[in-house]
């Protein structure tokens, strides 16, 4: 269980800073945090890989608590437009990143038999996939304007290209869509990572 408390603390840390830096635009449909935050899956996959799905749920939960806490401190950050974490955003994120992550781990474990790249790389691909999801579509989408009737996010709403170049789609489909984008590109990223970490933490143990 020594891999506990470290994945305990590079969750928080990822969350975090992940936290900060979605404030930071980068291009048009992207901020800085899409970037730091599929770390988070790397972190998850490691623990569950080296101490089992009990130990990196432990840190997934630890993960949760941080981004409430991230949350709550951002809804009393008045930014240009309004508190920096709407109500609407402080749901999805938390619904997607507990939601996503725990799914990653029940793929990983069924996935864990196999070639040692086959449980990260599919079970971050199918987790991110619905932490984008469920977070876009909490956050932004009309329909769910209900959760939060004084948010305008008429902004988000605005039909436009996807991507600039596409059919006309609300605009927050293209932020999901570049979101998802980084974190494919990200899962293949963190192959190489999860690979030597796995190889030198398990030679330190034997």
């Amino acid at each position: 269980m020594r891999i506990l408390l470290p994945g305990v603390l590079a969750m928080a840390a990822i969350v975090v800073a992940s936290n900060i830096l979605v404030q930071y635009p980068l291009g048009t449909f992207l901020t800085w945090g899409a970037f730091t935050y599929p770390f988070a899956f790397l972190v998850t996959d490691l623990v569950n890989r080296l101490a089992g799905p009990a130990a990196a749920r432990r840190v997934v939960l630890a993960g949760f608590a941080t981004g409430i806490l991230c949350s709550f401190i951002g809804t009393q950050i008045l930014g240009e437009f309004g508190p920096l974490v709407t109500l609407r955003i402080a749901i999805g994120s938390g619904l997607a990143f507990l939601c996503a992550q725990l799914l990653d781990i029940t793929v990983f474990n069924r996935l864990r038999r196999g070639s040692w790249w086959t449980a990260p790389l599919f079970s971050t691909l199918v987790s991110s996939t619905l932490d984008t999801a469920i977070f876009f579509t909490i956050a932004f989408s009309a329909a769910l304007t209900v959760l939060e009737p004084g948010n305008d996010v008429s902004w988000a709403t605005a039909q436009m290209p996807l991507l600039g170049l596409g059919p006309d789609a609300p605009f927050w489909v293209s932020l999901a869509v570049g979101d998802w984008l980084v974190k494919l590109l990200m899962a293949l990223v963190a192959l190489v990572p999860f690979r030597l970490a796995v190889a030198k933490l398990t030679a330190r143990v034997a």
